[in-house]
C-alpha cells in the first residue's frame, strides 16, 4: 500500500503563491527525491528519472495550482488519455510555464511529502542516474 505523508510546512509555505508551486517528492520512481530543479530561486528544469521528455516531469503530490487560477481557466482539466507520465503535464500545461511555478520547501532542498510503502525503498534509479552522472544531490534533506 502507497501513502503519501505531507508535513505541515507544506501548508504554511503554500499561501500566497501566484500561480502554482512545486516542491521535491521524496522516495519516488526509485529515487531518494524527485522535483524541481532551482537556480537563483526559480525552477529551471526537474530532477527525475522518469519521463524527462513531459513538459512536466513531476510527481502528482509535488505541485499545487491557485484557486483563482483554475477558476480563471474553467476548461483546464487532466487529459484522461494523456500517455502514462504524462498526466501531470497535461493540466499543467494549460496552466502555467516552468518558470511560473514558485519553488517551495527552502527552495527545493528539504522533502516534506515522501511516497511511503510497507516495506524498504527501492532505489535502483537511483543508482541509474549515479552511474551517468546526474544522482540525487545529497544535499537535499529527504
Amino acid at each position: 500500500m502507497m501513502k503519501q505523508p505531507y508535513s505541515v510546512r507544506i501548508f504554511e509555505e503554500s499561501a500566497p503563491h501566484k500561480k502554482g508551486l512545486s516542491l521535491p517528492v521524496g522516495l519516488v520512481w526509485g529515487l531518494r527525491y524527485e522535483g524541481p530543479l532551482v537556480k537563483n530561486g526559480r525552477v529551471v528544469g526537474f530532477h527525475t528519472a522518469w519521463k524527462r521528455c513531459a513538459p512536466f516531469p513531476i510527481d502528482m503530490a509535488g505541485f499545487a495550482v491557485s484557486l483563482s487560477l483554475l477558476l480563471s481557466h474553467s476548461e483546464a482539466q487532466f487529459d484522461p488519455n494523456a500517455e502514462r507520465g504524462f498526466l501531470e503535464s497535461s493540466l499543467l500545461g494549460q496552466l502555467v510555464s516552468v518558470g511560473d511555478l514558485e519553488p517551495r520547501a527552502d527552495d527545493c532542498t528539504k522533502v516534506w511529502v515522501w511516497h511511503t510503502r510497507t516495506e524498504k525503498p527501492k532505489l535502483k534509479q537511483e543508482v541509474y542516474l549515479e552511474k551517468q552522472g546526474r544522482g540525487s544531490d545529497i544535499n537535499v534533506l529527504v
